[in-house]
């Protein structure tokens, strides 16, 4: 008990320690924006119906956007799928 009566927690309070997964997660980011960064260069890219000439960085960070997309979706549907069965 403390001086004023209360009970005090002899847990200590939790802190927002990353995880291995938002390391993962942030490591994995930076590595593509430096390669992004690094390759500027412009490239051309053929899409299903035209063509175009378009910066390597934005084919890059938009393939790692699709990508983050793609795996948080999957994730969310795993997560709720597991939670339903319980």
């Amino acid at each position: 008990m403390t001086p004023s009566g209360q009970i005090q927690s002899s847990a200590a309070p939790a802190r927002n320690k990353p995880t291995p997964k938002m390391i993962t997660a942030v490591v994995l980011a930076v590595l593509i924006a430096l390669f992004a960064v690094v390759n500027s260069q412009t490239v051309t890219i053929h899409w299903i119906v035209t063509t175009s000439q378009t910066p390597l960085i934005v084919v890059i960070a938009g393939c790692g956007f699709v990508g983050f997309v793609v795996g948080w979706t999957f994730a969310r549907r795993r997560a709720a799928a597991s939670r339903s069965s319980d």
